[in-house]
């Protein structure tokens, strides 16, 4: 997987704040570290400018200067940012669940929420030989072709909707979702199962399965997905256990969810525990 998702376009006339933003901004995953040229260029600001700004963001600790004279996000900010509800809280009541959910699939397991028509991705754990991804905690995507992006806007409110089935689509597969119609079938169908299947919409080896999770109101604020093998797993098989996972996420969140049928939350006859011997299984998660 690829982040796609659009940046919001910087001011006409940026105050000090923007432009300080506009800096922090510049530095990606692709390029991590920045000298102070490279910050100006990315960022669209006069040398003079950027060098006086990023001095007070290092003097502060969000920037970090290295040796050989170059920038990179400063652990100021990741503990400023640490404190947002949606991120660490959220992922700290998580993580056992997609721990647990981890261990049963051996697959990719995934938390994300929804930050205006983008999926920003909370936590993700790897399995051992899990479809290869390039998500990454804090990164963004389109909503529309990911299993977590569909959850999410299928529960978001209608002009959420509009707007995101307005925006130019980008094809990524044969099989992504580009029409209108298309999505609004897709989300009227997460809304009537209860799951997202995005089947190879990213890349053509991966599928995508994934639940709400539900806070207080039963308002839903995540999503949890499973990222497996396009040709080796059967989405309806890995649909119990994403659901399950979800559910109890939603509890220990504080959300008070309706029991369903036992049926409905059975996993598959035989998930093999991590590092497990050949044959054993482990029960889902209560």
């Amino acid at each position: 997987m690829q982040h796609s998702a659009v940046a919001p376009a910087a001011p006409a006339n940026p105050s000090v704040t923007a432009r300080a933003l506009q800096v922090l901004e510049s530095f990606t995953t692709a390029h991590p570290v920045l000298r102070l040229a490279d910050i100006s260029r990315h960022a669209g600001l006069p040398l003079t400018t950027t060098h006086r700004l990023v001095k007070e963001l290092a003097d502060w600790g969000a920037l970090e200067r290295d040796p050989d004279g170059g920038y990179r996000i400063g652990l100021r900010l990741w503990e400023i940012a640490s404190l947002a509800p949606r991120g660490l809280g959220l992922r700290e009541v998580a993580l056992p669940h997609l721990s647990d959910l981890c261990h049963l699939t051996r697959e990719n397991v995934q938390l994300a929420v929804r930050e205006d028509l983008s999926v920003v991705y909370v936590e993700r754990l790897a399995g051992r030989h899990a479809v290869r991804v390039l998500t990454r905690v804090g990164g963004r995507f389109e909503l529309t072709p990911t299993g977590v992006g569909l959850v999410l806007l299928a529960h978001a409110p209608g002009d959420v909707q509009e707007r995101a089935l307005a925006r130019p689509p980008h094809r990524h597969t044969e099989r992504t979702l580009t029409t209108p119609h298309d999505v609004r079938r897709a989300l009227a169908e997460v809304r009537r199962t209860g799951v997202a299947v995005s089947d190879r919409q990213v890349t053509m080896d991966a599928v995508s399965v994934a639940a709400p999770v539900h806070g207080p109101g039963d308002t839903v604020v995540a999503a949890v997905s499973v990222v497996a093998h396009a040709d080796t797993v059967r989405p309806h098989a890995l649909a119990p256990l994403v659901t399950l996972a979800a559910r109890d996420i939603s509890r220990a969140l504080g959300a008070r969810l309706a029991p369903v049928a036992a049926a409905a939350t059975a996993g598959p006859p035989a998930c093999p525990a991590a590092g497990g011997a050949p044959g054993t299984t482990r029960p889902s998660p209560p």
